[in-house]
């Protein structure tokens, strides 16, 4: 604890920043690799928004369900970047673009 600030208030901020951070790179980049690592970013300041406001007492045992749902997360998250790098990376093989914008 550094001058009454949690640990988990630390990291709620930092998900929220991140989550800001992400969300103005996901509208401001135009190419797709610059979009899907922000669309990542974004998802890990979910998930780590998650954790943060998981249930804490010394008593008791940590609240098992957010932590399940970061793990089922991840593995969808992966997935997902997985498929859209392919689907990014078919697209610039078919194209040669790899943005959005028109190019005559």
């Amino acid at each position: 604890m550094i001058a009454g600030i949690e640990t988990h208030q630390i990291y709620a901020v930092t998900a929220g920043l991140l989550f800001c951070m992400s969300l103005g790179g996901l509208f401001l980049c135009g190419h797709f690799f610059k979009k899907i690592i922000a669309t990542k970013i974004l998802g890990t300041a979910v998930f780590l928004l998650f954790i943060s406001l998981g249930k804490r007492n010394a008593m008791e045992f940590a609240d098992p369900v957010p932590q399940a749902m970061v793990i089922t997360g991840i593995v969808v998250a992966v997935s997902a970047g997985a498929f859209a790098l392919a689907l990014a990376r078919r697209i610039w093989r078919e194209t040669g673009q790899s943005t959005f914008e028109d190019k005559p």
